[in-house]
């Protein structure tokens, strides 16, 4: 690779001005701009007008040139200019002629838009074009737009129009019209660390790829970012790039620590998340980049646990991350990956609204602890002990279970003999019909089934722990036999999707937590079956709205208003007392 001027650059000359490419084959990330214009250049079709539009560094002044030099070069129109004519070394240089480079920030009105307008009417002095590169041109004025509109629909034949902008939306779809558009991608941190190894090998610079990947990242997908952040960190290191001061530069959260949150999280230790925190701050490091930086690890935790297969090679920086990483993935399932990086997410878009920087970065890591699975189960020592109050002691009353006790899995279910009060749906008046009585209780269960009883499979099923589609795959299970050793469980062809082995391993699992590791447990499809947990729940359930709504039809006062005003009762208003909508 040889720099603008084809020999070793004075020192004094930055990189992204020394290695800016001369030529549409050093151009990095743009592949699908090069094609096309590459094809159109040597097809002989060219257009007048051109809009390359993208972020700030990613290329669309040096593309401009670049097909300047493929219009003028002077050995004839070419996708691969020579680089050594008279008109490629001036248009490199910044001194051909017949090349006008107009910054619309500073010539935004219709005066200066005019008057190179005027002069697009004379041919060439030397070159076989006359190339017009328009910077930024969003922020030219609305009259200067519209009195261009006319030449950039018809120029000269010896006229070309080369239009960059960063904010494309704010020009008028006139103009939009009248070009052809080429959108620059942001470079991936992967090939921007790949094209600073290069650059940094030529220039004899050792750098760490650790280093060499925090300036990717940083650079944001601009490739003149990067260079001009690689020339500050040689600054700063004395002539080499470590990774170490890169972050120092950067002002970036060493990678480290973000695993020592991890750790922390994963051993439920909050006084050491609150330790790291202090930490953080006595740094002086932003806690915005923290929890950015937070999010950015968690994803390639998560892509870990579900996609191994597509990291690439280089996606983690070193070996120790590499080691810190499979140990942070053992750590950690799939569900708290996810969980944590939706609370990073709402932390960082909160942030701005807590009391300081300092609180809201705390608070986010707390509810990271206080929301993890199984943060409402911890053991005592786990948890701090309450203050102690002097009050009279009291007898603290057994909690009572939460599900309800169903027949046994041979017999019919029981329903309650009558339905709790419904709910009318009526104007907010006031209405004489008196509460109906709700109806007794279902028994309630006294005790977890214990490995030697008969199984009440609905009991057991409320009892596991269980989420998601494994607790969908158990409620829609049926037990078809059962021994101290081994249960049988019946699954319904409908449900089949259900049998996922990752499924059915956990609820294996939570069935060997409850009865014992040595349990069997075998699950086979069935035509039908009719004892699910869910079967049972669904029947309940219509059995008391049907007593609902026949005690709302029966109600007197209900049917006088329906026989006075000839209305009409809407079953699907009418809801057992204690249900939720």
């Amino acid at each position: 690779m040889t720099d603008l001027f084809g020999e070793s650059a004075s020192p004094a000359l930055a990189l992204a001005r020394k290695w800016r490419p001369r030529v549409f084959a050093d151009l990095k990330g743009q592949e699908h701009v090069v094609r096309a214009l590459s094809n159109a250049l040597t097809q002989g079709r060219l257009h007048h007008a051109y809009l390359l539009t993208g972020t700030r560094g990613v290329g669309k002044t040096t593309l401009a040139r670049i097909l300047a030099k493929c219009l003028n070069c002077e050995t004839g129109v070419t996708a691969t200019p020579c680089g050594v004519c008279s008109a490629c070394t001036q248009i490199d240089a910044g001194r051909f002629v017949d090349l006008l480079e107009l910054d619309a920030a500073s010539n935004t009105g219709v005066d200066n838009m005019r008057e190179v307008l005027d002069n697009a009417q004379y041919a060439p002095t030397v070159g076989r074009y006359k190339v017009y590169i328009i910077d930024e041109v969003h922020m030219l004025s609305k009259p200067a737009f519209n009195s261009m509109l006319k030449t950039l629909e018809e120029p000269p034949a010896h006229v070309k129009f080369i239009l960059a902008t960063t904010d494309p939306q704010k020009i008028p779809v006139t103009v939009l019209s009248r070009c052809l558009q080429f959108n620059l991608k942001p470079m991936p941190p992967a090939l921007v660390a790949q094209h600073l190894a290069e650059v940094l090998a030529d220039e004899n610079v050792n750098a760490e790829p650790a280093a060499l990947n925090l300036l990717a990242r940083a650079a944001a997908g601009s490739m003149r970012d990067a260079l001009s952040l690689t020339d500050q960190a040689i600054a700063y290191g004395g002539g080499a790039i470590e990774a170490a001061g890169v972050e120092a530069m950067l002002g970036t959260v060493r990678r480290d620590y973000l695993f020592d949150l991890l750790d922390a999280l994963a051993a439920n230790d909050a006084d050491g998340l609150m330790q790291q925190a202090q930490q953080l701050a006595e740094g002086g490091m932003a806690f915005d980049a923290a929890l950015q930086d937070m999010g950015s690890l968690l994803t390639q935790l998560a892509l870990m646990l579900h996609a191994p297969d597509s990291i690439k090679s280089g996606a983690l920086e070193a070996s120790f991350e590499d080691e810190r990483m499979q140990m942070a993935a053992s750590q950690l399932n799939a569900e708290t990956v996810q969980l944590y990086y939706q609370i990073v997410l709402n932390g960082r878009r909160d942030l701005p609204y807590a009391p300081d920087e300092v609180s809201g970065f705390c608070m986010t890591l707390l509810r990271m602890l206080a929301f993890a699975p199984g943060a409402g189960n911890r053991t005592p020592q786990e948890r701090p002990a309450p203050a102690r109050v002097a009050t009279a002691s009291r007898v603290e009353p057994a909690p009572r279970a939460a599900m309800l006790a169903a027949a046994p899995v041979a017999a019919p279910v029981a329903v309650p003999a009558a339905s709790p009060a419904p709910v009318i749906a009526a104007p907010d008046v006031a209405s004489p019909v008196a509460a109906l009585p709700s109806a007794p209780e279902p028994a309630l269960i006294a005790s977890e089934p214990t490995p030697h009883a008969a199984w009440d499979w609905l009991a057991v099923v409320a009892s596991l722990r269980l989420g998601g589609m494994a607790k969908m795959l158990a409620d829609h299970c049926e037990l078809v036999a059962q021994t101290d050793a081994s249960v049988m469980l019946r699954v319904a062809e409908a449900h089949k999707h259900l049998l996922d082995r990752a499924y059915q391993d956990k609820l294996v699992a939570a069935l060997r937590d409850k009865f014992g590791p040595a349990l069997t447990v075998s699950i086979e499809l069935g035509a039908a079956v009719e004892k699910t947990p869910q079967q049972v729940r669904t029947r309940i359930k219509d059995e008391r709205q049907a007593e609902a709504v026949a005690a709302i039809e029966s109600d007197p006062f209900v049917r006088e208003l329906v026989e006075q005003f000839g209305g009409q009762i809407d079953a699907s208003t009418i809801q057992p007392l204690g249900e939720s909508t």
